[in-house]
């Protein structure tokens, strides 16, 4: 490829509208161009790119067994009225009707299709076990689509699915996968990645685990311990908080806090800690309006995945009017209405002398101490941890919090859609079974999306060599110069004819644009041909990363690139898990 006919731009300006630095650099270096709100058009150089992740995907699952197929972008609703998800997930899902008056979805996942698709296939116990995986454009209806390719709404993912006659089978598997995907991972070029344990969401199943490449512009916040190899998504971190008492009961008081609205403001005007005060967070439920209130500690966060979790259903931040059961400001657990839904957490066990809300306007209790004044309290664990908190596994106080983004997804799903859309197989005895299912995903723009943001500089991308939309970038300063010319075009013909993928810069421009393009290409390799280094018959050739930059004897070049390129891959691979 020339880069005189690329299609596509490249500019040196930040567009105002790029809040993190992956976006803007995909932008200016023609990878995307934006068409509508989280949906983009892919130029050639990304289509490189996501290419190469792809083919690193398809040998990992065909390594794994796993056999490709393509499921439809557009459904029949019934699939997921089946499912049940139909009316349970979000606006995030596009409902349609057809010109039929048939009603249609787009495909955000694909779980009901895939069962769809082997139900009559896998009624045997002797087929299984399987996997199947696709890639696939899918739509989801994403509230605030932010960072360029990392949070879109039409994207391009690779979705595997396996059945298996056990819990037992899915689990074997289940940790092949979990090596495959981390081999996938190594091989782009970000071993960095880490693994943590995550929240199931409308996926459904009981066990799930998140790959996440950390970087501060991450969106999702990612619980470690510096301890143990803890790691956990916040969402399904646990918490655990140990409060030393001091053993002295104090009668409940209901004292006068006016304008005191917020626990901050409370534990001011009572001078109090606001470790020993409670803090209500209002929801409401979506089914049926209902009142939900969690009470933690003042100090703590509510952590509304583990509530919605432990509510059963979809849930919404409440306004509290004057005609409610509620008094806004001053919401507490003790003497609360009893059409409330309540929640205690963790976070205020122990507490001998609690300051909480009086449910009276002005008002709030001291010297309250739940195991006491509390009818049969239970506590349970909403609250998000915190760092420097204790770690749910080796117990220590080694918490530390850290951004990511998430680049994959493994899920356990159990029986939950083979025994919604009744996908039965007969055992070795006969008996009619539901087969088990495990759910593995991989964004491929947000990889591509992620890996920049994690490798790149101030001029652009730092590709590793792998999925580099080309391996080597030829410069030629003065094309105008017939030798300077002459010594570019061989040495551009020598290297596509050896299977080294080559973009050229054949352009007359000034030396100053074609080294800004190409760091925004950002080639791992650059050869740069110019009069002067001739003069001293070499070529200079360096990397994108600035570890290399050597003066090459011209009629070396060609050898020393292709050496350069076998050692950048080798220094890749070491990074790379055996197969077992």
């Amino acid at each position: 490829m020339k880069v005189s006919a690329l299609v596509g731009q490249r500019f040196k300006e930040k567009p105002a509208d790029c809040v993190i630095d992956s976006h803007a650099l995909m932008i200016r270096g023609g990878y995307i161009k934006c068409v509508g709100n989280g949906i983009y058009s892919e130029y050639p150089p990304l289509r490189r790119v996501t290419a190469k992740i792809e083919n690193i995907i398809r040998k990992e699952m065909d390594m794994i067994n796993g056999q490709e197929v393509l499921f439809p972008m557009v459904l029949p609703a019934d699939l997921w009225e089946e499912s049940g998800r139909y009316e349970s997930v979000g606006n995030e899902l596009v409902r349609f009707t057809d010109r039929n008056n048939s009603k249609m979805v787009l495909g955000m996942t694909h779980e009901e299709a895939a069962v769809h698709m082997v139900r009559e296939y896998a009624q045997s116990y002797v087929k299984y076990p399987f996997m199947i995986y696709q890639f696939q454009r899918k739509f989801r209806d994403e509230a605030r689509p932010r960072a360029g390719m990392i949070r879109v709404r039409e994207f391009t993912m690779k979705d595997a699915y396996s059945f298996h006659t056990s819990q037992e089978d899915l689990h074997k598997y289940y940790e092949v996968c979990f090596k495959a995907y981390n081999r996938i991972f190594q091989k782009a070029g970000v071993p960095e990645v880490v693994t943590v344990k995550s929240d199931s969401g409308m996926m459904g199943g009981s066990v799930s685990h998140e790959y996440m490449l950390l970087t501060p512009a991450g969106e999702d916040t990612i619980v470690i311990c510096d301890n143990c190899d803890y790691k956990s998504n916040m969402e399904a971190a646990e918490n655990k908080v140990v409060n030393e008492g001091s053993g002295k009961l104090c009668e409940v008081k209901c004292v006068n806090t006016p304008e005191c609205k917020t626990i901050e403001a409370v534990c001011d005007f009572l001078k109090s800690d606001v470790k020993s005060s409670c803090k209500a967070v209002v929801y409401r439920k979506n089914s049926d309006d209902r009142f939900v209130v969690a009470f933690v500690r003042g100090d703590y966060e509510v952590n509304e995945t583990k509530l919605r979790n432990l509510v059963g259903e979809e849930i919404h931040t409440a306004e509290i009017t004057e005609e409610d059961c509620l008094v806004a400001g001053y919401i507490g657990p003790y003497g609360i209405s009893k059409e409330v839904e309540v929640y205690i957490d963790i976070t205020l066990k122990g507490i001998d002398n609690i300051v909480a809300g009086a449910n009276k306007e002005g008002y709030h209790y001291t010297g309250l101490n739940f195991e006491r004044d509390l009818d049969n309290v239970k506590y349970v664990d909403i609250s998000k941890i915190q760092e420097g908190g204790i770690c749910p596994c080796c117990g220590k106080k080694s918490i530390t919090i850290k951004r990511g983004i998430e680049v994959g997804n493994i899920f356990q799903l159990g029986t939950k859609y083979t025994k919604s859309m009744n996908m039965q197989f007969t055992d070795e005895n006969g008996e009619s079974k539901y087969p088990v299912m495990g759910c593995y995903g991989i964004g491929v723009g947000r990889l591509a999306a992620s890996v920049c943001e994690a490798y790149h500089d101030e001029y652009g991308p730092i590709w590793p060599i792998s999925i580099a939309p080309w391996e080597v970038q030829v410069c030629c300063l003065r094309v105008d110069d017939e030798k300077t010319r002459n010594v570019a075009d061989s040495l551009y013909k020598e290297l596509l004819k050896a299977g080294v993928e080559t973009i050229y810069d054949d352009r007359d421009v000034r030396a100053g644009v074609m080294f800004s393009d190409a760091d925004l290409i950002g080639a791992p390799i650059r050869a740069v041909v110019s009069p002067r280094n001739l003069n001293e018959g070499c070529i200079e050739i360096t990397t994108r990363d600035k570890s290399v930059k050597e003066m090459v004897q011209a009629d070396k070049a060609f050898e020393y690139i292709k050496n350069l390129k076998d050692k950048l891959f080798a220094d890749i691979e070491k990074h790379v898990e055996e197969y077992e």
